[in-house]
């Protein structure tokens, strides 16, 4: 009220009483309070998304290469997480969130750099801005950590912390801007509740170009390089689905109805495609495999990120048998027949069920369950799936060139990968100069 009562000079005391409680009266009324419950959901949410990288995908990953190579694939998310947060905070949030002016449209200003402008005052919503940036801090994170799937076994560990940080500014960020933080995205109507596009396709276009860039590794086809120890993957894939709750649920940002019913989905929607992904490879490989269902309930919760807080669970249902028996055949056999080495399917169940939730959600999204998201099924908006296709488009389109870009300008300057006799005898011991016992 202190500029209030400055604008109004000295004259009268009791006018400017007057005139400030009429202030703090309209500002009550159009200033959302702090709401306790709101606030405890988000700092729940934010830990919950933490966990998804550490230990989540560090363990999912981990468990999935060979013996020799444990340790530096974890590094990578650990690493990963300590990196992208503190570029997160010194010029991440403001690139997404802030103001951009007359380049609004395609990347977010610079007044938020080092997060200057939050004071524990600052609010968005219900919620204080500090848990607000943390929430988004934790999706920055994980993000470009799911592309190291796609190059595990063969990236030089310096070239990864060049490409991480890299990559989340030049890519990650001005994406993120276009859906989130009031770009052209989302001034075209793109819906993207927890990260369809922004997250998972962008992440899985990166880690194809990324393996097509490097080329497969030595011995693929030819050398056994079947996973160390699946009981990690399983541990990690547990992890990643219950930090999900916070992924998806944590992104309606208050603990209201939309969280309850992002959680729904999300549930129904990894129950979904592990269960199809597990029938497409016990009707085509005559066994379940227990990588199968693990990987299909991850493409379900893929899947269903984009569409969580727009879709009830019929849609749900549909969105993970689709993405069980898509990303099946995209994972396993699509690979297959072009023969690129994507290690760990982070193209074919991050990239390819990003992009087909993100379809899906203009198909099933409902105004019953949230005004904003009219469907083509529940509300006969055709357009909305135009909409989505053309988000799916262009995310690709710019994540896969200035992916490119990137990688090229790092192996110029350091190299990407790393040297012949390092990859077969192991990135551990090489690049850590540590092993795994026992």
């Amino acid at each position: 009220m202190k500029t209030a009562f400055q604008k109004l000079g000295l004259g009268g005391v009791a006018a400017s009483t007057a005139y400030g409680l009429s202030t703090m009266a309209a500002l009550a009324a159009e200033t959302p309070k702090i709401d306790s419950g709101d606030t405890a959901w988000m700092l729940t949410s934010t830990a919950l998304v933490l966990l998804m990288t550490i230990p989540g995908l560090a363990l999912f990953y981990g468990g999935m290469v060979r013996k020799k190579n444990v340790l530096a694939t974890m590094a990578q998310s650990f690493a990963a997480t300590c990196l992208l947060s503190i570029l997160w905070m010194v010029v991440g949030y403001s690139l997404v969130f802030a103001d951009g002016g007359s380049h609004q449209a395609w990347l977010g200003g610079l007044s938020n750099v080092f997060l200057k402008a939050i004071t524990i005052h600052s609010q968005t919503g219900t919620i204080p801005e500090s848990v607000f940036t943390t929430f988004q801090m934790t999706f920055a994170i994980i993000t470009p950590a799911l592309i190291a799937g796609a190059f595990a076994d063969r990236m030089k560990f310096s070239a990864y912390l060049w490409f991480t940080g890299l990559w989340v500014v030049l890519v990650y960020a001005p994406i993120a801007h276009w859906v989130w933080g009031g770009g052209w995205l989302s001034t075209l109507g793109a819906l993207d509740f927890a990260g369809g596009a922004v997250v998972h396709l962008n992440a899985g276009t990166a880690a194809l170009v990324t393996c097509l860039v490097l080329g497969p590794r030595k011995g693929y086809r030819t050398e056994n390089m079947a996973p160390h120890n699946l009981v990690l993957s399983v541990i990690g894939a547990a992890l990643l689905w219950v930090g999900w709750f916070g992924f998806n649920a944590g992104s309606a940002a208050s603990a209201g109805p939309a969280a309850g019913m992002a959680m729904a989905t999300t549930q129904i929607a990894a129950a979904a495609a592990a269960l199809a992904w597990m029938i497409a490879e016990w009707m085509i490989g005559k066994k379940p495999s227990v990588l199968g269902m693990i990987s299909g309930a991850v493409a379900g919760l893929v899947a269903i990120t984009p569409a969580a807080g727009f879709v009830d669970p019929m849609g749900a249902l549909f969105i993970g048998i689709a993405a069980g028996f898509v990303c099946y055949f995209a994972a396993v056999h699509l690979k297959r027949v072009l023969g690129y080495d994507d290690s760990l399917d982070a193209w074919g169940v991050h990239g390819v069920g990003g992009a087909l939730g993100a379809i899906l959600t203009g198909v099933f999204a409902t105004s019953a369950i949230n005004p904003a998201g009219k469907g083509w099924l529940a509300d006969g908006n055709l357009h909305q799936v135009l909409i989505q296709v053309y988000s799916v488009a262009a995310t690709f389109i710019y994540c896969g060139i200035v992916t490119f870009i990137i990688l090229k300008a790092i192996d110029l300057v350091i190299g990407l990968r790393v040297s012949k006799d390092v990859e077969v005898e192991g990135l551990d011991i090489n690049l850590h100069g540590e092993t795994v016992h026992g």
